[in-house]
C-alpha cells in the first residue's frame, strides 16, 4: 500500500512545492516561529495559482508579522469563561469543549492560532473534570466539540468522548466544528461516520470559506456524512482577498446548499494577532449581505456575526432594514435600497 501524502509544515517545504518564494524564506521563517504551518495535500492540490483564495488561507505571508495594538492572543475571550480546563461556558445553555489542539490545517486567520498545535488531545483527567462539570450543570443542553479540530481524534477516541457525553441525561445536542471533511477528506472513513452515531442528536458544522475548497474528495466526504443522516451546517469567515465579493460568497453558499449543508454563520474576522490583512470593514460586510439578499434565497444566507472581543459572545451584524420613526411608523429598506413606509395595523 502506498504511504499517504504528508502535509506541508515548513517554509522550506512550501518553497520546494512552489507555494513560497525562496527570497521570502527568511521573513516567513519568522512567521513560522510565531504561528504554525500546516497544509494538507488536498488543499495543496486545490490551489490553482499563487495567492488565490485557497493559498491565501493556508500559505503564510510576511503580513502576519504586522501585529496591531487592538489584536489579541485570545480575541473571543475563551479563557475568560473557562471554569475547568478545556471547557468554555459563555452562554447559559451551551458550552465549548476543546477536545484537541491539533488541526489538519493551520488557517492563517485562526482566532486560536496562539494555542492550536501546542498539544494533542485533551488528557483523560481533564475530560473527566469537564464531564463532572457538565453533570453538575443541568442548564447546559448543548456541547460544542472544538479545539483544534475534533475530527482529528481517532474514531475510537472520538466515540468514547461522544459516548460519555451521551450518558449525561440533560444534554440534548452535540455539535462538532470541523475543517476535516473539506481539507482532509480521507479522514471521513466509515469508522469515523459510525463514531458519530450516538444516543444524542449530533450536528456537524463544517468550516469552509470558498467554493474552490470543495474538491471532489471533499464532496465525497460530505456525502458520506449526509447519507448517514447527520445534519450539516457551515461556518464561513469573511476574508479580504478570499471571499469578500458577492460572486465568491454566492458561489460558496449555492455550492453548500447543493451539498445539503445549510450556511449558518458568516463570521467577521476576529482580532487575532497578525490578521489585519484579512479583515474587511463591518460596513462592507453589511453591504455584501444586503446584496446577497437580492441574489439568493434565504436558504442560502447565513447570519453575519461578530464575536465581541473579550468574551461577550456572538452578535448579529444586521443592517437597519426596519427603523422605527417618530410618528410610530416604520421605514423599511428593501434589498435594492428602496425605502417604504409601513404602519402596524
Amino acid at each position: 500500500m502506498n504511504a499517504r501524502p504528508t502535509a506541508l509544515t515548513t517554509v522550506s517545504g512550501l518553497v520546494r512545492a512552489g507555494l513560497a518564494q525562496a527570497d521570502d524564506a527568511t521573513a516567513l521563517a519568522q512567521v513560522a516561529d510565531q504561528f504554525r504551518i500546516r497544509l494538507t495535500p488536498g488543499m495543496q492540490a486545490a490551489i490553482c495559482a499563487a495567492g488565490d483564495a485557497v493559498a491565501r488561507q493556508f500559505v503564510p505571508s510576511v503580513a502576519e508579522l504586522t501585529i496591531r495594538p487592538e489584536e489579541r492572543a485570545d480575541p473571543i475571550g475563551d479563557h475568560a469563561h473557562m471554569p475547568v480546563p478545556g471547557l468554555t461556558h459563555r452562554y447559559p445553555d451551551r458550552v465549548i469543549l476543546a477536545v484537541t489542539q491539533s488541526c489538519a490545517v493551520y488557517c492563517r486567520f485562526c482566532f486560536r492560532r496562539e494555542t492550536v498545535g501546542d498539544s494533542g488531545a485533551l488528557p483523560d483527567a481533564a475530560l473527566n473534570t469537564a464531564y463532572a462539570y457538565l453533570r453538575q450543570t443541568p442548564a447546559v443542553r448543548e456541547v460544542i466539540l472544538t479545539g483544534g479540530d475534533p475530527l482529528m481524534l481517532s474514531p475510537r477516541r472520538l466515540g468514547a468522548v461522544l459516548a460519555a457525553l451521551s450518558d449525561i441525561a440533560h444534554l440534548e445536542v452535540i455539535r462538532l466544528h470541523t475543517r476535516v471533511p473539506v481539507v482532509d477528506a480521507a479522514r471521513i472513513t466509515p469508522d469515523m461516520v459510525a463514531a458519530l452515531d450516538v444516543g444524542k442528536t449530533v450536528y456537524v458544522a463544517v468550516h469552509t470559506n470558498h467554493a474552490q475548497e470543495l474538491t471532489p474528495g471533499a464532496e465525497a466526504a460530505i456525502a458520506r456524512l449526509t447519507r448517514a443522516g447527520i445534519p450539516l451546517v457551515a461556518q464561513t469567515v469573511l476574508l479580504r482577498g478570499v471571499n469578500d465579493t458577492v460572486e465568491a460568497l454566492e458561489g460558496l453558499f449555492r455550492a453548500l446548499i447543493r451539498l445539503r449543508i445549510k450556511p449558518y454563520y458568516l463570521h467577521h474576522c476576529d482580532l487575532a494577532q497578525g490578521t489585519s490583512h484579512f479583515r474587511t470593514t463591518i460596513a462592507s460586510g453589511q453591504a455584501l449581505m444586503a446584496a446577497l439578499r437580492g441574489q439568493v434565497s434565504s436558504l442560502c444566507l447565513p447570519t453575519y456575526v461578530i464575536d465581541v472581543p473579550g468574551g461577550f459572545g456572538k452578535m448579529p451584524v444586521t443592517a437597519d432594514y426596519v427603523v422605527l420613526q417618530a410618528d410610530g411608523s416604520y421605514l423599511i429598506r428593501d434589498y435594492q435600497g428602496g425605502l417604504h413606509t409601513y404602519r402596524d395595523p
